[in-house]
């Protein structure tokens, strides 16, 4: 398996017709479970092999107007946690085997620092 996390974020505000960078900083602040799975291919039977939980927490200053290569500097944390494995394995919850999946949830939210919040990507399924 490769399931690579790979997040983008654009320079300008989503909800306006102005590509103007405006930008000023990233919070992200997530947390993960993956399980290690065995199948029975007759009778589809899962046995879990190893829970493994992790956690990623990011936060950068964005400087748009800045040259190319000093527009941004990362702030806390400088190293991430180390994932970790459970000595005990956690069960399997029945909505992480069917749609939505991680990816297909996510939104993107447009929250200024002035006004309501606006969904700007919903999720593509409710």
């Amino acid at each position: 398996m490769n399931d690579n996390f790979y997040p983008s974020v654009t320079w300008a505000v989503p909800v306006s017709d102005s590509n103007v960078a405006k930008l000023t900083k990233i919070h992200r602040d997530q947390s993960f479970t993956t399980w290690l799975v065995a199948t029975n291919t007759a009778t589809s039977e899962m046995v879990i092999l190893q829970t493994i939980k992790w956690r990623m927490k990011l936060g950068i200053d964005v400087f748009p107007n800045k040259p190319l290569g000093h527009r941004a500097k990362l702030k806390e944390p400088s190293a991430q946690e180390q994932p970790q494995i459970l000595s005990k394995n956690e069960p399997i919850p029945p909505s992480a085997l069917v749609k939505p999946n991680a990816n297909d949830a996510q939104v993107l939210m447009w929250r200024p620092k002035d006004g309501r919040p606006l969904v700007v990507i919903p999720p593509k399924y409710r």
